[in-house]
């Protein structure tokens, strides 16, 4: 019977097993721009042997959390099946009802989140996953229609893998089975505590709650969001959203410029935050020990 001891930075198997533009250019995969799937590119003007790095080396400069905790021998494993690809804010992964093929590892900064269609139109954010996390095929077993919208949120590299690809080796590695596994209940627990939070904490508390994930996704305080993006993404009007960042610019906790938000007081903001993000952090602290991103 497979046993997993989780340790800071590591899975082991005991029986047997908001932008980083400038280091990369886009360049365009020949699909719309709506059906991009992102390509290589990595600009020499920035990473001149880039090139020559191989994934493994690459993930100690652009980390996934998730896959640092596999052991070497197991992260060797998908790492031969990854593929580095390159998203800007707002590419499109996933429309709803479209087969899941692919499976995503946002990198570093890189941040995407799934969003459900309302019957009005709009647009709610439920989940935002960062390098402590992936996208597509968690839950499910092998290509399934998507119920969600997935977009990039912010920009930067991502690691991918086709979802067969990614079935065959968690069958034969049951550590990669048993990462992906708790991941899913990782995952579950965060869109428990989005419904929970969205029915009973004020729209401060929420946005509060929203740019502190971020910041500890992105590792930095400034992001790339306009008060429109923030509204439509906490499914509220743009006046009630303005409204919050006003207050929180005349208190001092945050900065706004064109197209973005800065966090000057990110202590302060944490009190003005429910508890949703520290629950959360909890429950991967006891899943997936040294995964969840800190500031």
């Amino acid at each position: 019977m497979l046993q997993l001891q989780g340790v800071k930075g590591r899975l082991h198997a005991l029986d047997g097993v908001f932008l980083n533009e400038n280091r990369y250019d886009h360049r365009c995969c020949g699909l719309p721009q709506n059906a991009c799937r992102g390509t290589t590119a990595l600009n020499p003007r920035f990473a001149p042997n880039a090139r020559n790095l191989t994934l493994w080396e690459r993930s100690m400069l652009d980390q996934s959390e998730l896959l640092n905790v596999l052991s070497q021998n197991d992260r060797q494993v998908l790492f031969d099946q990854l593929t580095e690809v390159h998203f800007t804010t707002g590419d499109l992964l996933y429309e709803p009802d479209q087969n899941v093929d692919f499976c995503y590892f946002p990198l570093g900064a890189s941040i995407a989140s799934y969003f459900v269609l309302t019957d009005d139109g709009s647009i709610v954010e439920t989940l935002m996953v960062g390098r402590e996390g992936a996208l597509g095929g968690i839950v499910s077993a092998g290509i399934a229609p998507s119920f969600a919208r997935a977009n990039v949120m912010n920009g930067g590299a991502f690691y991918r893998i086709p979802l067969d690809r990614l079935e065959r080796i968690k069958r034969s590695s049951p550590a990669v089975d048993a990462l992906f596994t708790r991941y899913a209940d990782c995952m579950m627990a965060q869109v428990f505590q989005s419904i929970a939070c969205s029915a009973i904490h004020t729209i401060e508390q929420r946005a509060a709650k929203w740019l502190i994930a971020a910041t500890e996704r992105i590792g930095r305080n400034d992001i790339a969001m306009t008060q429109e993006q923030l509204a439509a993404m906490m499914g509220i009007g743009r006046s009630y959203a303005s409204r919050v960042v006003q207050r929180f610019k005349l208190d001092g906790i945050v900065r706004t410029r064109r197209g973005g938000i800065e966090v000057t007081d990110a202590h302060a903001l944490s009190r003005r935050a429910c508890t949703c993000n520290a629950r959360v952090k909890r429950h991967f602290e006891r899943v997936l020990e040294g995964v969840y991103p800190a500031v």
